[in-house]
């Protein structure tokens, strides 16, 4: 009987040991989550959230499969412009007073091949939330010379800021819109193992 309960307790201390998700933490001070939209039809204007924090969920080497999460503080948008930064935190944009944060919650993290993966999640801005793919590239995972495991990725993909009720414009004399509807996204992510 004694050696039936040890060997269930090693298989179950084993299985444990073996199915042990990895908790990764964003390095902030080499990440960055940069957003970018055409301004009068002829170029684009870039912007970036300065105040971002994530947690990254992985049971796989290749990171398939990884549950992800990502919070960005709204009033830490950063356009290089003081004036413009004030209007898009203002009601007539993101309304940051009321709705502070942009939350991204993944549904799914697909290999497609070799680097290239699919991320699906729910994405809420300005308290609506709909479903987004984005393109993943996973630039591998190595050992620092400061220490501890480092995983690299870059994400990219667009959505139409009215679907977020970000709805604010004005048309120029041509019948153009001064601000486009697509913004582009693009974050460079690198990831802390946690101990």
């Amino acid at each position: 009987m004694k050696k039936v309960v040890f060997a269930l307790v090693f298989l179950f201390t084993a299985s444990k040991a073996l199915f042990a998700a990895d908790v990764w933490s964003f390095d902030k001070a080499h990440s960055n989550v940069r957003f970018s939209v055409s301004h009068l039809v002829i170029t684009d204007v870039e912007g970036a959230f300065k105040s971002y924090d994530g947690k990254v969920v992985s049971e796989n080497e290749d990171f398939s499969g990884s549950k992800i999460n990502f919070t960005i503080d709204v009033a830490s948008i950063d356009t290089d412009n003081e004036k413009r930064d004030e209007h898009l935190k203002a009601a007539d944009f993101f309304n940051a007073d009321k709705y502070p944060h942009i939350t991204f919650e993944s549904k799914s993290f697909e290999k497609v091949s070799g680097k290239k993966y699919k991320l699906v999640g729910d994405l809420t801005i300005k308290g609506v939330t709909k479903e987004v793919a984005l393109e993943v590239i996973y630039n591998g995972t190595v050992n620092s010379p400061m220490g501890g495991i480092k995983a690299g990725f870059k994400i990219t993909g667009e959505i139409n800021r009215f679907d977020y009720g970000l709805e604010w414009n004005k048309l120029m004399e041509t019948g153009g819109a001064i601000i486009g509807e697509t913004v582009s996204i693009t974050c460079n992510i690198e990831l802390n193992k946690e101990a």
